[in-house]
């Protein structure tokens, strides 16, 4: 674990959810609990993110991204283990009937699926449901999730590489438009954190700086 990497991500990322829970929600319904920090796992990216998992702070989330692998089952058990332990979230992403057999909390949405969310929060009111946004107008149709996952706000690797960071002053204009809460996502790191308070985010995301920060030194 990167201790000053990981103090600093966890300190901006609590301050975050601190500020948004004196905000209320566009529908005036009262906010979810939200956990300050979520790590999205990644097959190729973080291969072993039960790991992780198991050293974040208490009360964080994971979002399980599986991506049809083979050994899904297999990880998403482990995660669900880690995540009882440190008292955390698991959501599992696009994949309602894996949620089911891992136990989750609820699901994760990509853009292209956001639409489910009404259906899926009628089905498991029990469930938080997320979902991705890139755009202003994705970020406008998300009334029935519990919370929005925004970015690229900055520079980012992954499936966020080929889209145009947003840079701290539209995100934060986009979340101040939002009907819901939203998390920061993409290339947000101990250095360039401190810049998003203020922002109006809930919380931080993140896949490879999570890891860094709280993952084992080797990883």
């Amino acid at each position: 674990m990167n201790r000053s990497e990981a103090d600093i991500l966890w300190e901006v990322a609590r301050v975050l959810a601190r500020d948004a829970a004196h905000v209320s929600r566009a529908d005036g319904r009262p906010l979810p609990n939200l956990p300050p920090l979520l790590f999205f796992t990644d097959p190729e990216r973080t291969p072993r993110p039960w790991e992780t998992a198991a050293r974040l702070p208490p009360g964080s989330g994971v979002v399980f991204r599986s991506f049809g692998a083979a050994d899904a089952l297999e990880t998403g058990l482990r995660l669900r283990e880690a995540t009882r332990r440190r008292g955390g979230l698991l959501l599992v992403g696009l994949d309602p009937d894996l949620a089911e057999r891992l136990e989750a909390d609820g699901v994760h949405l990509p853009e292209r699926a956001l639409d489910r969310a009404p259906f899926l929060s009628a089905a498991r009111p029990d469930w938080r449901i997320t979902g991705a946004v890139h755009s202003a107008k994705a970020l406008a149709s998300v009334e029935a999730l519990d919370a929005a996952v925004l970015s690229p706000v900055f520079a980012a690797g992954g499936a966020s590489a080929a889209r145009p960071s947003l840079g701290v002053r539209a995100f934060s204009d986009l979340v101040r438009s939002a009907p819901v809460p939203v998390y920061a996502l993409g290339g947000v790191h101990g250095g360039n954190a401190r810049d998003l308070i203020g922002s109006g985010a809930c919380g931080l995301a993140g896949v490879s700086a999570i890891q860094a920060a709280f993952g084992p030194v080797d990883a």
